[in-house]
């Protein structure tokens, strides 16, 4: 199996990821902040430990601030309705995952928010010029992508974040597909808060990620319960992080998260390096191709999109899939703005995505297989997927 979906989430973990679930299973499983004994103590020090890690590697300042979170769309929640201001204004970019905009539209059919979207003018990515002339005078939170998940196009986050500390906005950055192998200091930035998710460009394991807060952000609580503080009061607790975790959480895919950015740091520029030279390997030949591809050149950042025409995306990924091992996605992804902008809202779009453990040689088979459906007639094709559909039918049965 060549395993292209990791924009979803990675497969392959690195073995110091495993090993530190594994050793909090064994021995750091006790609840955390819980109780005052030697086996709860020990286990609240090392995710003590992984919080420092997460607020040095983003250097928000403190990591008090650190709040872990079950996934990205959770942190994404977290920070819009937990910061949302009755008759408030709001600006998104067209390249928001469905985290980002249902929130955003549920708070708006309340009656409590409204919001605006800004439509890339660049091919590369949205700009401050996109963003800015949609600020009103009850603007105070601008939410962006910082790579979409669908074809990699990057926004200028840094130029951004400068403009909203001058406007006094707070800016909110979703690093779900960028944290990993892009530097991102909060502070030289101005980001105010950044969500992402371990499992992604982390190698971390699946349900926990962190929202960053720097500086004095106050968000209300959307989740509710024992915090293993000020327990006599029958309201959420002022300080961070307790104010915004509520219930028990997960040790084992903390510390695994705290193994998989040191794996990142030992390894960035590795990764960096690697995930560069794939995606533009893959784009420039994919655009030798009678296919139609949706992510720029310059956008080397471990996700391409493409579509061949007349087939649709979900039918070309099932084929990857069933006859060459290949595992792409394809459809929508969950981000109806960016389809519209694309135009793919029908035929949706093949998403490619790597990570450091992927090869040449996975690139070069994913090519070849392209390459062999397109010489397939639609007649072909269709009693293909037809004979697919039945053996998956058989399978069930």
């Amino acid at each position: 199996m060549i395993y292209l979906d990791n924009s979803a989430s990675t497969i392959t973990k690195p073995k110091e990821v495993i090993k530190a679930v594994e050793e909090a299973l064994l021995h750091f499983s006790a609840n955390p902040g819980r109780s005052g004994h030697q086996a709860s103590i020990k286990t609240a020090l090392m995710v003590e430990e992984v919080r420092e890690q997460i607020s040095t590697h983003f250097n928000n300042g403190s990591s008090e601030k650190v709040i872990f979170t079950h996934n990205c769309t959770h942190a994404l929640n977290l920070a819009i309705l937990g910061s949302a201001k009755k008759g408030g204004h709001v600006i998104c970019t067209e390249n928001e995952h469905n985290s980002v905009l249902r929130p955003l539209e549920h708070l708006k059919r309340e009656g409590l928010i409204t919001y605006s979207t800004a439509y890339q003018s660049d091919k590369r990515g949205i700009r401050l010029t996109d963003i800015a002339p949609l600020v009103k005078d009850n603007t105070y939170l601008i939410v962006c992508n910082h790579i979409s998940n669908v074809n990699g196009d990057k926004a200028e986050i840094e130029e951004i974040g400068k403009f909203c500390k001058e406007h006094n906005i707070v800016f909110l950055v979703d690093c779900a597909q960028s944290a990993g192998h892009e530097k991102i200091d909060m502070q030289k930035m101005n980001i105010d808060m950044l969500a992402f998710a371990g499992h992604k460009g982390f190698y971390a394991p699946q349900s926990v990620g962190s929202l960053v807060i720097n500086g004095d952000i106050h968000l209300s609580p959307i989740l509710f319960g024992g915090t293993g503080t000020n327990s006599l009061e029958l309201f959420q607790p002022e300080l961070y992080p307790e104010r915004l975790e509520s219930g028990t959480i997960s040790t084992p895919l903390i510390l695994g998260l705290g193994a998989g950015i040191k794996f990142v740091e030992s390894n960035f520029n590795d990764i960096k390096s690697k995930l560069d030279d794939l995606t533009t390997f893959i784009n420039y030949e994919l655009r030798k191709l009678r296919v139609d591809v949706y992510t720029e050149p310059e956008n080397a950042n471990g996700v391409i999109a493409f579509n061949i025409p007349n087939l649709s995306s979900s039918d070309v990924a099932t084929l990857l899939d069933e006859h060459f091992g290949i595992c792409v996605r394809g459809g929508l992804h969950c981000a109806p703005m960016k389809h519209k902008a694309l135009g793919t809202t029908e035929q949706g779009a093949v998403r490619v995505s790597l990570s450091y453990f992927n090869t040449v040689t996975h690139a070069q088979k994913l090519l070849s297989a392209v390459k062999y459906i397109l010489k397939k007639d639609k007649s072909s094709i269709s009693k293909t997927l037809q004979k697919i559909e039945k053996k998956k039918g058989s399978q069930k049965n």
